[in-house]
């Protein structure tokens, strides 16, 4: 990256950014924690893949009903990108989903919750982008602490490898994210990814038929999560990560678990344990550190195109550099940890 594109680390208004967009990536992680027990009592009644069809589906409609202008700036730059992204999200659903059939939720949920591992892995694989020791550190001080709050015992098998695919996917979807989002309408670039997610998830339904919410419970739980967990809490991501690397991201994500199990126990009455205590500390303590100064990658490619691309959204902005082609496995949410664990999965 030339000088010209790297933003000063000292500059208060990158800096401000930054936090701002590490402090949304937080409130995303707590809505997808605090909606784990919605979720899991909406998919007892109703097939995962069915759930996940409508949530996506309808996000899609909210997100296009609220700017309906928004489909006119969806140039074929945003629609390329967003479909790409969207793929990597919808098909990490599926995989999950998958696996979870052969493995239990605990062991799912560490096992994607690897993405903050393999986030900086394939960060250098793909793009040569090197990580300073204190964004290493906070990578395995996070994945230590998410195997305290989820994990009791691992063996490894088919479902276990499908998860571990889950995982590669989700951390491809953050370093696209990192890639394609800067210059481009966060909103519009949201839209397109939602719009194919569903239709990812809806191939799973379609064997089976699709079927709609059958109660008010159910429907109130797709609403919540279509609005909330979907439409908003992605359009914060692919904003934020305009403004933070995609290693960054992945540490600031693996609060979720922290935050299902703190609702799980005011909400849902499940007790707290010292594993769980201490890993969350542990996933804290890495958030702290993602904030140190020279914490950041030599190469890091978010904040760069940030720093020149805000306030130029849309299609006159210049296009992001071309992101390698990459496989695309994926991830999924919609499944949960059995009752009175307080542990998730991703959302």
């Amino acid at each position: 990256m030339s000088d010209r594109l790297r933003p000063a680390r000292d500059n208060p208004a990158h800096s401000r950014l930054r936090l701002t967009a590490v402090v949304g990536l937080l409130l995303v992680t707590a809505i997808w924690g605090a909606t784990f027990l919605v979720v899991k009592d909406a998919t007892v009644g109703m097939p995962v893949f069915d759930f996940l069809t409508w949530r996506f589906a309808l996000a899609a409609v909210v997100m296009a009903a609220i700017r309906p202008s928004v489909v006119r700036r969806i140039d074929r730059g945003t629609l390329a990108r967003g479909a790409g992204a969207g793929s990597l999200l919808g098909m990490s659903y599926i995989l999950q989903t998958l696996g979870l059939q052969h493995t239990s939720a605990a062991v799912s949920g560490f096992l994607t919750g690897l993405f903050v591992v393999i986030t900086p892995l394939l960060a250098w694989a793909l793009f040569r982008q090197h990580l300073s020791p204190t964004a290493w550190t906070a990578a395995a001080t996070a994945t230590a602490g998410l195997a305290l709050i989820t994990l009791s015992g691992v063996s490894f098998g088919s479902g276990e490898a499908l998860t571990l695919l889950c995982s590669v996917c989700f951390a491809l979807h953050l370093l696209a994210l990192g890639r394609w989002s800067p210059g481009r309408d966060a909103y519009a670039l949201t839209l397109v990814q939602l719009t194919t997610a569903s239709l990812m998830c809806l191939i799973g339904a379609v064997p089976h038929g699709v079927r709609p919410p059958q109660n008010g419970s159910t429907w109130t739980a797709v609403l919540v999560t279509a609005v909330l967990a979907s439409a908003f809490a992605y359009m914060v991501q692919t904003w934020a990560q305009k403004h933070v690397t995609a290693t960054q991201a992945a540490v600031v994500l693996t609060m979720e678990p922290v935050f299902a199990g703190l609702f799980a126990v005011l909400v849902g009455g499940e007790r707290l344990t010292v594993s769980t205590l201490v890993g969350g500390a542990l996933v804290v303590t890495a958030m702290f550190l993602i904030e140190v100064p020279g914490s950041e990658s030599e190469g890091s490619e978010e904040s760069a195109e940030s720093a020149g691309s805000e306030g130029s959204e849309g299609s006159d902005a210049p296009p992001p550099r071309p992101w390698p082609a990459c496989p695309a496995p994926a991830r999924s949410p919609g499944a949960v940890a059995p009752a009175g664990s307080g542990k998730r999965l991703r959302r």
